[in-house]
């Protein structure tokens, strides 16, 4: 497996992250001797979803689309002989919104050279949605909307399989991202119920779809998950299935690239 990337990268055109340059976030790559760098930036939402998160920052905008692929486009070249970068996104499944999702990868997948599918947007009870991970008070908020913890879990990971089966035309994602994500605020709010079976299932999917894994380092350095998602004991099973993975640190500043990679000593 390539340890030698980090495949899940933002940039300054993340609302949420850093205003570190394209540039330096190659320059530390470099430095920190990576061979391979995925910017994956958060895709604009469909035009037609409204951002649930108090700060309207998931996503970055449309205006910006065209400028930032040609801003990596020419980083590529820039550092060819350097290092390898890829053109990318991840990509938000977004019940409901499948056919929006499918328009805009088959207007820009030919553009892409790695991308991730990942879910943070849930579909409430009342068919409004939710940002699952913009803040430990905003997921207490989300409890309340669903009834529990446990039907928040309930919810993310059924959601979960859905993007996993999701028809989403030629230019799907081959990457599951942070599988466990649902797991950020663990610390603080206990799941009573075990999902081994529910995760299992997942796993089984992935490896029938044909699917990789995203393994990320950011949820060891979040106050109230201090785990990989997966965690370790997940990333194994997956191994032993067969299913491929790529390490991403999620890293929303330049400083933070392959932060955490020493943590990935499993059999690879």
């Amino acid at each position: 497996m390539n340890m030698e990337g980090d495949y899940h990268v933002h940039s300054p055109f993340c609302p949420h992250g850093s205003n570190d340059s394209i540039e330096t976030y190659i320059e530390q790559a470099i430095e920190k001797g990576l061979k391979e760098l995925s910017f994956t930036e958060h895709a604009p939402l469909p035009v037609d979803f409204s951002d649930p998160t108090p700060d309207q920052d998931s996503a970055m905008s449309w205006e910006d689309l065209d400028y930032y692929i040609q801003l990596i486009e020419n980083a590529k070249k820039q550092y060819q002989s350097k290092i390898k970068i890829n053109v990318g996104f991840e990509v938000d499944y977004i019940e409901g919104y499948e056919d929006a999702t499918t328009s805009f990868l088959d207007q820009y997948g030919h553009y892409i050279d790695d991308a991730i599918l990942s879910v943070h947007m849930l579909r409430t009870p009342d068919y409004n949605y939710v940002c699952l991970d913009f803040s430990s008070d905003e997921f207490a908020r989300i409890i309340q909307l669903f009834g529990s913890v446990e039907a928040v879990y309930d919810k993310y990971y059924r959601t979960m399989e859905k993007a996993i089966i999701s028809d989403l035309g030629p230019y799907k994602p081959n990457r599951i991202g942070h599988l466990t994500l649902i797991h950020k605020y663990q610390r603080k709010y206990a799941v009573d119920q075990s999902y081994n079976v529910t995760i299992e299932r997942l796993l089984n999917l992935i490896q029938k779809q044909q699917l990789e894994l995203d393994v990320n380092t950011a949820g060891l350095y979040k106050e109230d998950c201090q785990e990989l998602y997966p965690p370790l004991p997940i990333l194994e099973k997956a191994i032993q299935k067969g299913i491929n993975w790529k390490p991403g640190s999620d890293s929303h500043v330049s400083n933070t690239i392959a932060r955490g990679f020493d943590q990935l000593n499993v059999n690879r």
